[in-house]
């Protein structure tokens, strides 16, 4: 993956507080101040995911999507055994018992290149409560005329091999006629806890979102999924092959999260073998997402 250099530590020259891609009909806004997050996207005016203007925006967790990085979902009770040593990790949402979606949706990230179809944005982790191994992630979000992709690494900045993982969470809307096709092979199941517990073969995803009651981890993934409603029938893709879907039935949204490992990895009897990456000094993680516009009705 090619990343523009970073322009220095913070926000260029008259860079607007909250930048916006525009090209054709898209239109994406933007919070890097928010956890790097995408406020909102559209298509001639009409929402492709959950949007919300970006000065109305409150917290990354109800944006349109938002970067997982250094791991995604939930580390049991903020334990991170590593190596033989075990770390502890702050709680980072309220009402949780374990900290989720690693900090990069919680941080500001620095616009380092902004166009008008492409930004790169930059984070710069020191060790804390948070994640106890220093790196640099980068994102750069690209419009062109049928699609959006998003690019996403993390490099290792400390003296010692430390995990990674990588993902997106991004919100599709929950409308009429709202159907998941996604080819896959296996699925966590989850304890009382959102916890992983076991792992079984499964059929492929084809339903009404309606349907579905689901908060779990897929495995086997094909790479695509596709999403149909009322509105707009799209591609989901990624260089990833772990997929959790999160179809809760009581609300407007739900999320197909692309992501490198499976929940919970860093509990499994070998971590690296459920999708997580250990990274020396100075090695890169890199991931991409790509929502192709099949078709649209507005």
């Amino acid at each position: 993956m090619a990343f523009l250099p970073s322009y220095g530590p913070s926000m260029p020259l008259n860079e607007p507080a909250f930048p916006e891609l525009r090209l054709d009909a898209w239109r994406l806004a933007l919070r890097p101040d928010l956890g790097g997050c995408v406020a909102g996207l559209w298509w001639h005016g009409h929402p492709v995911l959950r949007s919300t203007e970006p000065a109305a925006l409150a917290e990354a967790r109800r944006a349109a999507s938002y970067p997982l990085v250094p791991y995604s979902n939930r580390i049991a009770e903020g334990r991170l055994p590593w190596q033989g040593r075990l770390h502890r990790l702050r709680l980072n949402v309220a009402g949780s018992p374990h900290p989720m979606h690693g900090v990069g949706f919680q941080r500001a990230w620095t616009v380092a290149h902004h166009a008008a179809d492409t930004v790169d944005l930059v984070l710069t982790h020191q060790p804390d409560a948070d994640w106890p191994f220093a790196f640099e992630a980068r994102q750069r979000i690209v419009l062109s005329p049928g699609a959006v992709r998003f690019e996403l690494s993390a490099t290792h900045r400390g003296p010692d091999t430390a995990p990674m993982g990588l993902g997106w969470h991004p919100f599709f809307l929950r409308r009429p006629g709202s159907r998941l096709r996604a080819a896959v092979t296996g699925r966590w199941e989850m304890d009382e806890r959102k916890l992983p517990s076991e792992h079984r073969p499964c059929a492929a995803l084809d339903a009404a979102v309606d349907a579905l009651d689901l908060d779990h981890c897929h495995t086997g993934w094909c790479g695509e999924a596709f999403l149909h409603d009322e509105t707009f029938d799209l591609r989901l893709s990624a260089s990833t092959r772990h997929l959790v879907v999160f179809t809760p039935p009581s609300r407007p949204d739900y999320a197909v999260e692309p992501v490198s490992h499976a929940n919970n990895a860093f509990h499994r009897d070998d971590p690296l073998a459920h999708g997580l990456v250990a990274l020396a000094e100075g090695d890169t993680a890199s991931a991409w997402m790509q929502i192709d516009l099949l078709d649209a009705r507005p």
